[in-house]
């Protein structure tokens, strides 16, 4: 998707189904961006749906000035802006309310970190070179022994142990390259 613009002239075009991919792509990052700003989880549901039916009934033009992706944050910030404006004191939660909220905001924010690593490293792991990638991918995703893989791509173990050190290396080069931050 080159950012989900070529998806929203597909919609604006009366492809239906373009709108329900850029929902499931943009909506998660929208929420939670949406949510530093308004310091409510449920809030910045709303608004984040708002920002998709703002979408779909007055299908506004994407000017091209900057990526899909800026212009929707943009109406979803605007829209929060807004809400804080009718509802100053709308920030403020019942104190009984907070703890759920709270941890409800803090699992969002944690599956959300979670799949935004995954992709890196999918990304990373695509970059670096396919022997590597294989060995990495059986090694951590499919929990093979180096002795299984060994077997697998036909090497010696010692060769295994070689190659597999330096797919680490070079996916541990690659993530720094993008500046992932990531726990040893």
């Amino acid at each position: 998707m080159d950012n989900g613009a070529s998806s929203y002239r597909r919609f604006l075009n009366g492809d239906e189904t373009a709108l329900i991919e850029l929902v499931k792509e943009y909506r998660p990052g929208l929420q939670a961006y949406i949510n530093s700003i308004v310091k409510n989880f449920a809030v910045a549901e709303d608004i984040t749906e708002e920002t998709f039916v703002k979408i779909l009934v007055k299908k506004p033009k994407d000017k091209g000035i900057s990526s899909f992706k800026t212009w929707l944050y943009t109406i979803g910030r605007n829209l929060a802006i807004d809400w804080l404006r009718r509802n100053p004191y709308g920030r403020y939660i019942p104190f009984e309310k907070l703890e759920n909220l709270q941890n409800e905001e803090q699992r969002f924010e944690e599956q959300y970190f979670r799949e935004e690593r995954k992709l890196a490293v999918h990304r990373a792991l695509e970059s670096i070179n396919p022997d590597y990638r294989q060995v990495l991918i059986l090694s951590y995703f499919e929990e093979f022994s180096v002795e299984e893989i060994s077997k697998i791509i036909k090497k010696t173990k010692r060769n295994t142990s070689v190659i597999l050190h330096r797919a680490k290396k070079a996916l541990k080069t690659q993530l720094e390259k993008e500046n992932f931050n990531y726990e040893i």
